[in-house]
């Protein structure tokens, strides 16, 4: 059983926390595009960050932030232009951005963090930015989570939000958490903005340890198409507003907070998962039998992120095939008679060798799958100026607890691991191929 239960509130849920989200006139679409979280103190900051080698000026400037001071009071993401890949004029763009946030909330700039999503290589627009800050902190609310989480989406279909609640010392601790992410979704981060606010006090390493932990366990755990971006950030916040004893060490309460910590990453990362571009069910790769955790994880990653699994889901076709190769090129040793392959609850291969299953109902399988999953395909966004209309409600429950499980055991070790993807169909060539015309 978790020591925790789930809560309402999202981001706003832990203690201390106020958000908000606009429409300030950054999207074409004049949806909203421009949110904001902020603490009531200076809380502590970590991060984690794309990997990719062409970034957006909104990555530098928080790893800057952070190497400088371990602390920020507020996150502000605007949605509509990556500004990645824009030059000294797009870093100028950013230290504005902190600039007016700063003025309009009486803060040190060197207290606000910045996240951006959008088209590579276009600049913020900043005249409807200039004019929308001080919109933007009017509407700050405990209750503006949902606000905010709808305003850093951009191809996504629906908005993605957590929040969870335990107990330390007696009293309530509680982490939330809202997300952003459809495609060019990979491991080592991809495509995606995940923002987590906590009201436990934890020391500014050990709150870092914990949230790379929890992100190579949860984002760094799923693929949609195999690419990276150049705006990935995870940034959590905790300010220690609930009260509790300083965390400054691994120990019970460590430990039952970063459990907590990455369910709210799991799930935030696998409703990334399912709302890939064009997907119709989530994916769960379960890796058993390997000699260790990264190298279960490495297998799992491998078979989630094959182009040939994804497809042959999407086709509703139990290809067990394409599951053994994938695992079989994940570049770590085992041995092929020790290898076993499971879709749901058909046995396919054991031993190493196939074995006879019913195909229709593994097909069959794979429908209810999809079909218990389903999400509404008519809001496909089908490019970048468009971005989304409609309803953006939330992802079922159904669509993240029931996932289509590939179980694979690889030998007698003890390592175990789990990735996450979607399959792919054709509207995710659709959306790309249409992406900025």
């Amino acid at each position: 059983m978790n020591d925790w239960q789930e809560i309402t509130g999202g981001v706003t849920a832990p203690r201390g926390y106020r958000a908000a989200g606009i429409t300030a006139g950054l999207k074409p679409s004049g949806l909203p595009d421009l949110a904001l979280i902020v603490s009531d103190v200076e809380a502590i900051a970590a991060g984690v960050f794309t990997t990719c080698q062409v970034k957006a000026a909104c990555v530098d400037y928080c790893r800057q932030r952070l190497q400088a001071k371990h602390s920020a009071r507020a996150i502000l993401c605007n949605a509509g232009q990556a500004n990645a890949a824009t030059g000294n004029e797009g870093w100028l763009d950013a230290l504005e951005c902190a600039m007016l946030l700063g003025q309009e909330l009486n803060m040190p700039s060197e207290s606000i963090l910045l996240a951006s999503t959008g088209v590579i290589g276009q600049r913020i627009k900043m005249e409807p930015l200039r004019s929308g800050i001080g919109k933007l902190v009017a509407a700050l609310s405990e209750t503006g989570s949902d606000a905010a989480a709808g305003a850093i989406i951009t191809t996504d279909l629906v908005t993605k939000s957590i929040a969870l609640e335990t107990s330390i010392g007696d009293r309530p601790v509680r982490i939330g958490g809202i997300a952003k992410g459809s495609g060019m979704i990979h491991p080592n981060m991809a495509t995606m903005l995940a923002f987590v606010t906590c009201d436990a006090a934890v020391a500014p390493t050990l709150w870092q340890q914990m949230l790379s932990r929890a992100a190579d366990r949860s984002f760094n755990s799923i693929t949609v198409d195999g690419d990276t971006s150049t705006n990935d950030s995870l940034i959590a916040l905790a300010n220690g507003q609930s009260r509790t004893p300083a965390i400054t060490e691994m120990g019970a309460e460590a430990e039952k907070l970063e459990a907590m910590l990455t369910a709210v990453c799991q799930h935030l990362a696998k409703a990334i998962a399912r709302d890939g571009e064009g997907a119709t069910c989530l994916i769960e790769v379960q890796v058993s039998g390997a000699t260790d955790e990264q190298a279960a994880n490495q297998i799992a990653k491998t078979i989630a992120s094959s182009s040939l699994v994804k497809s042959a889901i999407f086709g509703r076709d139990p290809n067990w095939g394409r599951i053994a190769a994938a695992a079989g090129r994940a570049g770590i040793p085992f041995e092929q008679e020790n290898l076993q392959i499971k879709l749901g609850d058909f046995l396919m291969m054991e031993n190493g060798q196939p074995l006879a299953f019913d195909r229709n109902a593994a097909s069959a399988y794979l429908k209810e799958a999809a079909a218990n999953a389903s999400k509404p395909q008519d809001m496909m966004a089908t490019n970048m100026s468009n971005d989304l209309s409609g309803d953006r409600s939330t992802i079922k429950a159904q669509s993240l607890d029931n996932p289509v499980i590939i179980a694979v055991s690889v030998g007698n070790g003890h390592g175990s691991g789990k990735a996450w993807g979607c399959d792919l169909s054709y509207d995710y060539v659709k959306i790309n191929a249409e992406y900025t015309t």
